[in-house]
């Protein structure tokens, strides 16, 4: 038996422990915010923090994630955390597909880098893939976040 911590709450778990943390989350735990993407780890949207840092979940274990705090979209906030309402108020989103990937992305960048510049945006964001791209309302939805404490 695994024991994980997602978003603050201890979960059992009896399955295969190489089973990606993704499908964990979605099929198991309910939790659907995190999308599937490419499966390789390379657009993002699968993103949620492990200990606070971005991860991919499509590519990760689930045995990876025991004696670590992960936290999915679900987890963030009530939806009153400053990226999103900072992704509200600029009409961010297109299709909104990668929009949780990117707002946990940015969420774990903030924490890195309170006041970020354009270039640490761009670094910091460049492994999520906005298919809509709607990369400047993400830069700037970044930037307004940033003048509220994360």
């Amino acid at each position: 038996m695994i024991t994980l911590k997602i978003n603050g709450a201890p979960r059992q778990f009896d399955g295969d422990p190489d089973m990606p943390l993704l499908w964990y989350l979605r099929d198991v735990a309910g939790l659907t915010g995190s999308k599937f993407g490419c499966g390789i780890g390379m657009c993002g949207a699968c993103t949620v923090h492990q200990d606070g840092i971005a991860i991919r979940s499509c590519v990760t274990p689930v045995r990876s994630a025991v004696g670590k705090e992960i936290t999915t979209i679900e987890g963030l906030s009530n939806s009153d955390h400053p990226l999103q309402k900072a992704w509200a108020a600029l009409n961010v989103p297109q299709c909104g597909y990668c929009q949780v990937g990117q707002i946990m992305q940015a969420a774990s960048l903030l924490k890195a880098k309170p006041k970020p510049t354009d270039k640490d945006i761009d670094d910091g964001m460049a492994g999520n893939i906005c298919r809509c791209g709607t990369y400047q309302r993400i830069r700037a939805a970044i930037h307004l976040a940033a003048k509220e404490k994360v």
